[in-house]
């Protein structure tokens, strides 16, 4: 019987030392006595209107509805926001189960993890780690990408929805003002590939929430040993600025 358990671990890097490029003005509006923080012209704002028993906020456009975008930038209606820039960075299930082993059909699993990335020009997210492993038998990692093949050694993975070897996998859900995307090497359904150390997805600017699936496959031949086989990755998700 052939098993591999599959292990995510969370790094979370963020560069924090870049100095902020010359044209992005965010000083505050102030003078000795009062300070706006992001002030805002037209019809709407912070004033308060109140009496002893009732109180209203003027909260139009408070909330960012509205989303305008570019190539390179994204800007959501709203001034209750704070400029600092922040990226969140989740692993829905750590642990991952391959079924069993076999040498006609492959093995699959899936895996998810999230990524917001506020303020910032965009993030990308790169895989480290060992293929499946069981004392000194190490399953073939795909190096270049390719098609599942039964019988065949292959350890491999994608981020998008797949028919084959089955129907496994989903398209990366930008949901609400996401940008995320499956990387070049990893973006072509029924198509696998693995490569320490590649970047396999990102964010080309600032994005809302965006929920990535990782597929995996396992190939084996008739001569593979059986046993456990255990596979470490570690996810590692860099903001760029």
């Amino acid at each position: 019987m052939r098993r591999c358990l599959g292990l995510l671990i969370i790094v979370l890097v963020t560069i924090a030392s870049l100095a902020t490029p010359a044209w992005a003005d965010n000083t505050p509006l102030q003078s000795a006595h009062y300070k706006f923080n992001e002030s805002v012209v037209g019809g709407s704002g912070l004033d308060q209107e109140s009496s002893n028993s009732y109180q209203l906020g003027e909260l139009i456009g408070d909330i960012g509805v509205g989303n305008s975008t570019s190539s390179n930038f994204q800007l959501n209606a709203g001034f209750d926001t704070t400029d600092d820039p922040a990226l969140t960075f989740i692993v829905d299930n750590s642990a991952i189960n391959f079924p069993d082993f076999s040498a006609t059909a492959a093995s699959v699993t899936t895996s998810t993890f999230e990524v917001i990335d506020y303020t910032s020009y965009g993030y990308i997210v790169q895989i480290y780690g060992s293929p499946p492993t069981n004392g000194s038998h190490v399953i073939t990692p795909m190096s270049t990408t390719g098609v599942s093949q039964a019988g065949v050694e292959q350890f491999g993975i994608n981020l998008v929805a797949n028919a084959s070897p089955v129907a496994i996998g989903a398209d990366p859900d930008n949901g609400l003002f996401g940008v995320g995307e499956a990387s070049t090497n990893y973006s072509t359904a029924n198509n696998y590939r693995y490569v320490s150390g590649e970047t396999i997805a990102d964010g080309p600017k600032s994005s809302g929430n965006t929920i990535y699936t990782i597929s995996y496959i396992v190939n084996v031949t008739s001569l593979t040993p059986g046993g456990q086989y255990v596979s470490n990755q570690t996810l590692v998700c860099i903001g760029t600025y």
